[in-house]
């Protein structure tokens, strides 16, 4: 037998630690109402000085998917959340379900031409957005992309303390031909017949861009959610009822199974703070009394390097991981000097569901001596992965190939594209593109990315999408976009570009041009202008010249 096949990992588990695990649940919303049944007076949800208790939450949500399902939202239509980290992201993912709908997490930063795309792909029924999100984006679709019922909400809602370090001079405001989110849940109509979800059922679609950069919907199962959720209680041994911090955006599959789901399995508090600021997290913690939080390593080393950044902050986190992206060995000793606390690492993809390899809580991640990575972890629960060839053949140990994995957290597939499907999943195993190596012990180390996607602060960008805006700038003959490095965020996005005769423009000019037109962690922050980009004989601009 193969090394894999063997599993040496499996010694790195704790003596009472299993080496593999039956499903509490199938269904996610199954995992919900247990939580309702159990500890339906504990705290859900916690935004700033507001509370949302599960029975609360549950009250909510069957409000709001009876308005759904009064309002021609049937079984398998999909409702678009286009929200921050706010108490009706939660709210709605809920009501979609037992609307027997789809929750579709979409990214509140994306412009109006990144929603159309999306829109385009998986058309939404209905949409949930801030007010401030309405006019620029959702009323600028074009009618026929349009959703025939648009819901806005304010940041405001369910707290009083208006931080100001977040919200400024944000108001309230009710918008013209959309229903305000606190008038759907008051005139909410009777609530559908709750369907009984398979585990095969579809409970989220999550977008990814995947290495062709064309917007794909990964179909996030019921069994998927439920087993990772699992994955997270059992492996990182969270308490019940133990406060999860919302860290991580919700519309990425972290936030949605590392926070939402994990929350649910748990009944455990969720503490949401809008968005991510280091000094806002910090009080968070403190105030509520975090245990247990997975995200990407910029946003601890932002909180490390805050002002008022002490050992007291983080006093009650015992449990953090960080995913997204590799991290520098220096950050988790920095962190642990910082805070007293290790930084556990995982690696997971949205099309797993979040985790597949993960640090045992009870062990720290070896760095491997030639390369200096980080291991990203050992295989979790009922989960193979192995080191492949170009043609799917496994390779040694110590061998560098393609990581691939298979186990009950993988997507069966992308919303309406089986071809797209059929290139990364073959035979249920998934091919993730990223290029890693396993030692000895099954320890997995991230080496490199196997194409050029850009992972800039955990999130990838695809080259050709900004290269597509750059070329609609009219004074851009040639564009090219790479990864470089960045000490912050891992990797950033740099444009390097040649102009048409006679034009004339500047690189900050270029970046506020694309700053218009895409997410804010997609377009370039470096621009280089250059009189020809390196070709080859046919004429295909050549990247790696340009990465030097």
């Amino acid at each position: 037998m193969t090394s894999y096949e063997t599993k040496p990992w499996l010694g790195l588990f704790d003596a009472d630690q299993p080496a593999s695990i039956t499903p509490d649940f199938t269904d996610v919303l199954a995992m919900f109402r247990a939580a309702v049944a159990r500890s339906g007076e504990r705290a859900a949800l916690l935004y700033f000085d507001g509370v949302i208790t599960y029975d609360e939450l549950d009250k909510l949500s069957d409000s709001l998917a009876g308005y759904l399902a009064a309002h021609g939202f049937a079984p398998g239509d999909r409702l678009a959340i286009f929200l921050q980290n706010v108490p009706q992201f939660v709210v709605a993912i809920i009501a979609a379900w037992k609307a027997g709908g789809i929750a579709v997490a979409v990214n509140p930063m994306n412009r109006m031409r990144e929603i159309a795309i999306l829109f385009a792909d998986c058309t939404p029924h209905a949409v949930i957005c801030h007010d401030s999100s309405y006019e620029p984006v959702i009323a600028a679709l074009d009618a026929t992309l349009r959703p025939a019922l648009v819901i806005t909400t304010s940041v405001l809602s369910y707290q009083t303390r208006n931080d100001p370090r977040l919200f400024g001079d944000a108001q309230q405001r009710q918008i013209a031909d959309t229903i305000d989110f606190g008038d759907a849940i008051t005139t909410g109509g009777p609530v559908p017949v709750t369907p009984h979800y398979q585990a095969g059922d579809i409970a989220f679609l999550v977008y990814t861009s995947g290495t062709t950069g064309v917007p794909k919907g990964a179909m996030n199962t019921h069994g998927n959610v439920a087993f990772n959720a699992q994955t997270y209680r059992d492996w990182i041994k969270l308490a019940e009822g133990a406060p999860i911090l919302g860290i991580a955006p919700l519309f990425h599959i972290t936030g949605l199974i590392g926070h939402v789901a994990a929350a649910f399995i748990t009944a455990a508090p969720l503490i949401l703070t809008y968005r991510f600021e280091p000094g806002v997290m910090l009080d968070a913690i403190e105030e509520h009394r975090a245990e247990f939080t997975i995200g990407a390593i910029t946003a601890f080393i932002a909180m490390m390097n805050h002002p008022s950044a002490t050992r007291a902050k983080l006093a009650s986190m015992t449990k953090i991981y960080s995913g997204g992206a590799p991290i520098p060995p220096s950050v988790v000793v920095d962190f642990r000097k910082t805070f007293g606390h290790y930084i556990h690492n995982g690696y997971g993809l949205t099309e797993t569901n979040s985790p597949t390899h993960v640090v045992p809580l009870s062990r720290e991640a070896p760095v491997d001596p030639a390369s200096g990575a980080l291991a990203i972890g050992v295989p979790v629960y009922n989960t193979i992965s192995w080191i492949c060839d170009d043609a799917g053949n496994p390779l040694p140990v110590g061998e560098i190939g393609e990581i691939v994995t298979q186990g009950p957290m993988v997507v069966p597939g992308y919303w309406n594209k089986p071809d797209k499907t059929a290139e990364s999943i073959r035979n249920s195993r998934f091919h993730t593109g990223d290029v890693g190596f396993m030692d000895a012990e099954g320890w997995f180390y991230l080496v490199d990315r196997k194409k050029d996607m850009i992972n800039a602060a955990g999130y990838k960008v695809w080259p050709r999408e900004v290269e597509d805006v750059l070329y609609t700038h009219p004074a851009v003959r040639e564009a090219a976009v790479i990864g470089v490095a960045d000490p912050y965020r891992g990797e950033t996005v740099k444009a390097v570009i040649s102009l048409k005769p006679g034009a004339a423009t500047t690189p900050a000019d270029i970046i506020l041009f694309c700053k218009e037109r895409m997410a804010a962690y997609k377009y370039p922050r470096m621009v280089e202008i250059i009189e020809d980009l390196p070709k080859t004989v046919t004429g295909k601009i050549l990247r790696r010249e340009l990465r030097g």
